[in-house]
This record gives structure tokens, C-alpha cells and sequence, in this order.
């Protein structure tokens, strides 16, 4: 009998169903995320807040906005190896903790330096939360609905991030004294920020005024996902790595039950087998470290490893790197526009740096075009809902070269549409290429197996990361002083990617009244 039902765990985790669970699973997943963005990309709106409080200068408050990325590029690898070893539960909630513990002592700062070494710290904490979260989800939920969900995770970042947007353009509004749209713009930093308080603290000789309230409150995020993920079961896939298998075995009778309504008695799988390999057993931490790094570098999976690293870095040099200085783009468009001249997208650019080069003194980011930012990363975060939703039937392979293609295509119109309004809305098709980092790493957590999946997750993602900075540098520089070339050179950027596209792996299908994978 028990032959009989030993099933492989893609078959176990399919007899689950898809219900209950599931949709708890992703909610936790989205607090996880969630908790992340609003801990790391704090600083570039904690940063302008305290700068009269903490006295600090143009150069220290570069440093201060740049501090999470040097967490997060410092302990990438640590974390997937953690979780590979430690688990992926324990791991994201710990992490969860200690990013808490330490971005809310941030509030208590006494000075920069203070304030750059805790938010290097609670980002350090994070580093691993995006790929630990979506191994974790894609270990959780049945393969027919493993790709969708992964990919939607994308959309809670893009969702919180644009949203903290628009936080950013009411702390400019408050400290411009712009409130003529004030019903506009009341979220999260307005009924914050423009609380008049100071609480002077004698031990540590510092005012607690409403910036360190608001970073209190973005840290808390952090504690509610650690709460959520503390809740919720380890992964059954990696319980059935480490050879617990009875364990694995509870947990899928567990999201049977919540699943299905039904008792756990009603489970037809009484025995589970991994079917990967699960890699070779090791002493030391020095050991298990390169016994979790090296495979990845070796074939077989030394293919899939250049291929997604290399996919990570076109995203995140290329289309997040003009993400990046989105609001700067949007404000020198709408100054341009004021100034009612006839000019293309580049034109504008270019002029309004030398405006503000050589004749002005007004360093303020226009309010609309910062609502502007807003509008967008909403309109991208529904465009990955949508596109998730039908990357089933198109297949995710399909998805993203098609949206690599479709990406490049409206990059090269950028510079060449005679109306700016055209290269506007090129701009934005171009900008919508960052729903494939969702994408992309619906592969990772399928082309590696279990024991090394967060370590891989994790390297190639702190390759597209390092890759940023680069990119981030090179594209503001040549928005500045060669626009044209910024925009061709990047389209073909994108271009490539849709090559290198072609070379990941083939989608994996079930067919029509089998269990059985088959590559389609």
C-alpha cells in the first residue's frame, strides 16, 4: 500500500489543490515584500526629512540614500546559503526581526553616520528577501499555477514603491509649502510629516520629531512580515532535502486541509520522494558554503545559471536603471513644458540640465511630474497583473522575449517621435519591460534544484544588483550630455535580452490527465 501511494513531490504537492493555502501563502509572500521595500527605499524620502535635524551636507546625504545597497549586495550569498541549509521560514523571519530591530533604532539616530550604519545593517538583513520569499512561494503552490504567482509578487513592489512615490511628493509639497493639491496627495508621509511635535531625549541629546516617526512606521512593515511568515509552514520541499521526510509529509496534509475542507486522513499520499538530486552531504561551513556555490558554476547548471545571471543584469542595468531616475526624467520634461519651448525628449533633457547648471538655484522636483512617476508605476503594476494572469496560456519563455521585443521596439521611437508626447508614452511601453524581473525569476526557482535553489536565486540576482550601480552611473551621465545614445544604446540592450531569452530553458507542461512533466 505504501508503494502504491509513494508519490514524487510535484504529484503531492498537486493532490494538495489550490485554495486556501495558496492564497494565504502569496498574501504572507506580498507582507514579505512589502516589508522590504518599505524598509530599504525609505531613505530616499528619510534622507531630504532629516537633513536639518541631522545638519548633513549634498555629499552625506548621497551616502545615506546609498547605504541599503551596500547591505544588500554584502550578505546576498550568506542568505542563500541560510536558507538552503537552515531553512527558507526560518531564515525570512529572523531576517524579518532583525531588519525591524535595527531600522527602528534608526529613529533614535544621533547623527548620519549613526543613521548610514543601521540602515546598512537592517538592508543587509533584507538582502535575500525577494528570492527567499518567491523560493519559498514557488515551493508551496502546485506547478500549474507556480509560474503566475511568482510573477504577480512583482506587482506588490511595484505597488508599494509607487506608492511611497507619491509619500515623496508630499513631503515636497509640505516642504515647498505647494498644498494646492493637497486632497491629491494624502497617503502615507502627508498626515506624518506635517505632525508639528519634538520630544527632546536628554540620554541621547536628539529631538523625536515626525521624520523618525515615519521611519518607525516604514520599519514596521518589517515586524508584520516576520509575524506573517512565523505563522505560516516551511517549505515542504525543503524538508524532503534535508530528509525529514515525515515532516514534509505533515505539511502537505496540512495544506490539504486548508485546500480542500477535507481531513488529512482524506490524503491519498502516505509516502513522498524529492526525485532531484540533493547534493552531497558536507562538514563546516566553509565546506557547506562551497558545496552550495560550486555546483552552479559547473555544469549542468552552469548554463542556466549564465543565462538568468545574465538575463538579471540586461533588467537591472538596463530598464530598472532608468526606473531609477524616472522622477528625474519626469521633472525635466514637465520644466521644459513650462518654459513653453518647441523641443523633442532629448532636447528637454538636455536643456533643463543646463538650466540647472548654469541659472538656477530651484533644486525642487516638480510636484506633477512626481504624481506623474505615481500614475506610471501604478500602470506598470497592473500590466504585470494582466500579463501574469495569461502567462499560462502564452507561456513565460514567449512572455519574455515578447516583452523584451516590445520593450526595444518603443526604446528606439523614444528619440526619433517628433512629439514629445509620443516619446512620453514610448518611454513608459519601454519602462514596462521591468515585469519580466518577475519572469525571469519564475525560472530561477525552477531550473535549480532544491538544495542549491536560494543560493541561486540569491547570486543571480546580486549579479543584476552589482550591475545596477553601473548602469545607474552610465545612464545619468548620458541623459545629460548624449540622450540619443542612452536610449539606442539600451534599446539594444533590451534587444539582446530577447536573444538571450530564446537560449532559457523550455516551458514545462502537464499534459491532459497526467501528472507527468513534459517539456513543451
Amino acid at each position: 500500500m505504501t508503494s502504491k501511494n509513494s508519490v514524487s513531490f510535484e504529484e503531492a504537492l498537486n493532490k494538495t489543490g489550490f485554495g486556501k493555502f495558496n492564497i494565504l501563502a502569496f498574501l504572507v509572500s506580498l507582507s514579505l515584500i512589502m516589508g522590504m521595500a518599505l524598509e530599504v527605499v525609505s531613505v530616499a524620502y528619510l534622507v531630504p526629512a532629516s537633513a536639518c535635524e541631522l545638519h548633513t551636507t549634498t555629499a552625506q546625504q548621497g551616502l545615506m540614500a546609498g547605504a541599503p545597497l551596500l547591505g544588500i549586495i554584502a550578505t546576498s550569498h550568506c542568505q542563500g546559503y541560510l536558507a538552503d541549509t537552515r531553512g527558507r521560514r526560518k531564515v525570512l523571519g529572523w531576517s524579518m526581526c532583525v531588519a525591524f530591530l535595527c531600522g527602528a533604532c534608526a529613529a533614535l539616530a544621533t547623527n548620519w553616520i549613526v543613521f548610514c550604519v543601521l540602515k546598512i545593517m537592517s538592508s543587509a538583513a533584507l538582502a535575500g528577501t525577494i528570492p527567499l520569499s518567491i523560493s519559498w512561494l514557488s515551493e508551496c503552490t502546485p506547478q500549474h499555477k507556480r509560474s503566475m504567482m511568482v510573477s504577480l509578487t512583482s506587482t506588490m513592489y511595484l505597488i508599494t514603491t509607487g506608492t511611497m512615490e507619491l509619500s515623496c511628493l508630499s513631503l515636497i509639497y509640505l516642504k515647498y509649502n505647494l498644498l494646492r493639491y493637497h486632497n491629491c496627495i494624502s497617503v502615507l508621509a502627508l498626515p506624518v510629516l506635517q505632525l508639528e511635535f519634538s520630544y527632546y531625549i536628554p540620554y541621547l541629546n536628539i529631538y523625536f520629531s515626525s521624520w523618525r516617526l515615519l521611519n518607525l512606521i516604514f520599519a514596521s512593515g518589517c515586524a508584520v512580515a516576520a509575524m506573517a511568515i512565523f505563522s505560516s509552514y516551511e517549505s515542504p520541499r525543503y524538508y524532503l532535502r534535508m530528509g525529514k521526510d515525515e515532516d514534509a509529509l505533515e505539511v502537505l496534509r496540512e495544506i490539504f486541509t486548508l485546500n480542500t475542507g477535507k481531513k488529512a486522513k482524506d490524503y491519498e499520499v502516505t509516502s513522498v520522494y524529492l526525485g532531484e538530486d540533493t547534493g552531497v552531504p558536507t562538514k563546516g561551513m566553509f565546506s557547506s558554503i562551497m558545496a552550495q556555490t560550486i555546483p552552479l558554476l559547473k555544469p549542468p547548471l552552469l548554463k542556466n545559471t549564465i543565462l538568468i545571471s545574465v538575463m538579471f543584469v540586461i533588467a537591472y542595468a538596463g530598464t530598472n536603471a532608468f526606473v531609477v531616475w524616472l522622477p528625474f526624467i519626469a521633472d525635466s520634461i514637465m520644466k521644459a513644458k513650462e518654459k513653453g519651448e518647441d523641443m523633442s525628449f532629448c532636447e528637454m533633457l538636455e536643456s533643463t540640465q543646463n538650466t540647472t547648471v548654469t541659472e538656477s538655484t530651484d533644486c525642487s522636483l516638480n510636484s506633477f511630474a512626481l504624481l506623474t512617476v505615481f500614475v506610471s508605476s501604478m500602470l506598470i503594476a497592473v500590466v504585470n497583473i494582466v500579463l501574469s494572469a495569461v502567462i499560462n496560456y502564452v507561456g513565460r519563455k514567449r512572455m519574455v522575449i515578447g516583452v523584451q521585443l516590445i520593450a526595444g521596439i518603443a526604446g528606439l521611437c523614444i528619440s526619433g517621435a517628433n512629439s514629445w508626447i509620443l516619446s512620453t508614452c514610448c518611454f513608459i511601453v519601454y519602462l514596462m519591460g521591468t515585469v519580466n524581473f518577475g519572469f525571469i525569476s519564475t525560472f530561477s526557482v525552477d531550473v535549480f534544484p532544491t538544495y542549491v535553489k536560494a543560493m541561486a536565486v540569491c547570486l543571480t540576482l546580486m549579479v543584476g544588483r552589482v550591475s545596477s550601480f553601473v548602469g545607474i552611473n552610465v545612464i545619468k551621465n548620458l541623459l545629460t550630455t548624449n540622450c540619443q545614445v542612452a536610449f539606442y544604446s539600451f534599446a539594444a540592450l533590451t534587444f539582446v535580452g530577447a536573444f538571450v531569452a530564446t537560449l532559457l530553458p523550455n516551458d514545462v507542461k502537464r499534459s491532459k490527465g497526467s501528472t507527468d512533466a513534459v517539456s513543451t
